[in-house]
């Protein structure tokens, strides 16, 4: 890959050893690969930066991050859970299934795994744990049931990715994610039962219809906004980052005026947060597009790419790498920046492959979710044990077949197309024609390897070349 590569990787290696923030880590670590080149690092990393967030695509980060943060304080969790537990409360160990479908509903609601982690788990942890329970398992349910959400529309790492690989619609990854993040759902939930079933855990009484009936009337509002959102985008009555803005109306509407959890009081802490955690995603996006433009200028997609295709003539197996890749970047590196560095350079694989760039998005998300219940850098992992009141060294084992059904569904996500491309074509985000010409697990595609050029393109795009990734 060339001096200068080698220079990128061992810098961000170390930066990383170190405990460095990741943001910095990526930024300084291009700053000293762009230094090593020649060139003017502060003019190359300012200049890439400020591209890579000039995107009105991302001004629905923002929105959804606040109406993430209405939400996981606004008194949703509760009416969600209730729910839940009218539907599958009867169930063998059935708070166990209410937990894994509320984090389900809540995750996809809010956006964030994280909130529904820490607004799910808050409730369901505790109760799990008087109701007998054992408290990792509880931790494990929650935890692995959380990053459902970002699967499920609308999720803040979808327009991430949409960014990233530059003409992916977000529309399309929004309807692509709907079914994986269901399997990967009901996976866990087989978990649950056998659990349930080796533990004799408790059945929670079984709901008569009167009781289902009130306990939607009270998340109705709630889940409404599912479609709200989704209803719009498809609609074509507003873009994704305008179904933010109004998502972001609504919550506030629901929080403070109807449900009464929120007080207008309350409002500047919540700002402060959403700021605080908007200039941390943005950091990391304006970092990772530095880093992509120096690694483009490096030949290192090409390289990846040509040493993947090397590797073997079977799709099945060049994927199965892949993810195994994936797996160990989710381990210790956070979503944004991963999908950031790695779109580019895995994209162009996965094209000559056969691979449309919406499956493979949702087969990325879906890998990456796995991250961030492992250790070191597992988010939720570590959130989950806070709320718990255990440590990772304990709820580890117990992960380990949740882990596993996460896997398992990740399998079935990349080696069934179907799964992340039939609703977005039914809903006609795709057009059938397009889908049709990807090849990938229905015939075996001519692979040619990518010759290495300095001209590619495969950084993050800058505004002017994903103005149309921000519309259905």
């Amino acid at each position: 890959m060339g001096t200068i590569a080698l220079i990128l990787v061992i810098a961000f290696v170390i930066l990383l050893v170190m405990d460095v923030p990741i943001a910095v880590a990526i930024a300084l670590s291009t700053f000293i690969a762009i230094l090593a080149d020649g060139s003017d690092p502060t003019v190359v990393v300012a200049s890439n930066m400020a591209n890579g967030v000039n995107s009105f695509a991302l001004l629905a980060i923002p929105f959804f991050i606040l109406s993430g943060h209405l939400m996981g304080r606004g008194g949703m969790a509760s009416r969600l859970i209730d729910f839940a537990a009218t539907l599958v409360g009867f169930l063998p160990g059935g708070l166990a299934y209410v937990n894994t479908l509320t984090c389900m509903l809540f995750g996809s609601i809010s956006g964030s795994a994280a909130a529904a982690v820490s607004s799910v788990g808050g409730f369901m942890i505790p109760e799990m744990n008087r109701k007998g329970y054992n408290r990792e398992f509880n931790v494990a349910v929650t935890t692995t049931a959380a990053t459902t959400g970002l699967l499920i529309p609308p999720s803040n790492i979808m327009i991430v990715y949409s960014v990233a690989a530059g003409s992916v619609s977000i529309a399309a990854m929004f309807m692509a994610g709907v079914l994986p993040g269901l399997i990967t759902g009901l996976f866990i939930m087989l978990v649950c039962g056998a659990f349930a079933l080796k533990n004799n855990y408790p059945r929670e009484p079984r709901s008569s219809l009167l009781q289902i009936l009130v306990s939607f009337k009270r998340a109705f509002l709630s889940l409404f906004l599912i479609v709200i959102v989704i209803g719009g985008i498809l609609s074509g009555v507003f873009t994704a980052t305008e179904a933010a803005a109004i998502a972001v109306v609504y919550a506030l509407l629901l929080s403070v005026v109807i449900y009464r959890e929120i007080k207008l009081s309350d409002m500047p802490e919540l700002l402060l947060q959403t700021g605080i955690t908007t200039a941390i995603v943005m950091l990391l996006i304006g970092a990772s597009s530095g880093m992509s433009w120096i690694m483009t200028m490096a030949n290192i997609p090409q390289t990846v790419s040509a040493a993947l295709l090397g590797l073997s003539d079977n799709p099945i197996i060049i994927l199965l790498t892949i993810n195994v890749l994936l797996l160990c970047v989710g381990t210790f590196m956070d979503m944004t920046p991963a999908v950031l560095i790695f779109t580019p350079i895995f994209l162009p694989v996965v094209e000559k492959l056969g691979m449309h760039p919406v499956h493979f998005g949702i087969m990325m998300i879906a890998n990456l979710c796995i991250g961030l219940c492992t250790p070191p850098v597992g988010t939720c992992l570590f959130i989950g044990c806070g709320v718990g009141k255990t440590t990772i060294a304990k709820v580890t084992k117990t992960m380990l077949p949740f882990f596993g059904s996460m896997v398992l569904a990740l399998l079935v996500i990349t080696y069934i197309p179907s799964t992340s491309l039939w609703l977005p074509v039914t809903t006609e985000q795709l057009k059938a024609v397009d889908v049709e010409k990807c090849t990938f697990m229905r015939a075996k595609p001519a692979i040619e390897t990518i010759p290495p050029s300095n001209d590619s393109q495969v950084a993050v795009p800058t505004a002017s070349t994903n103005a149309n990734a921000s519309n259905p």
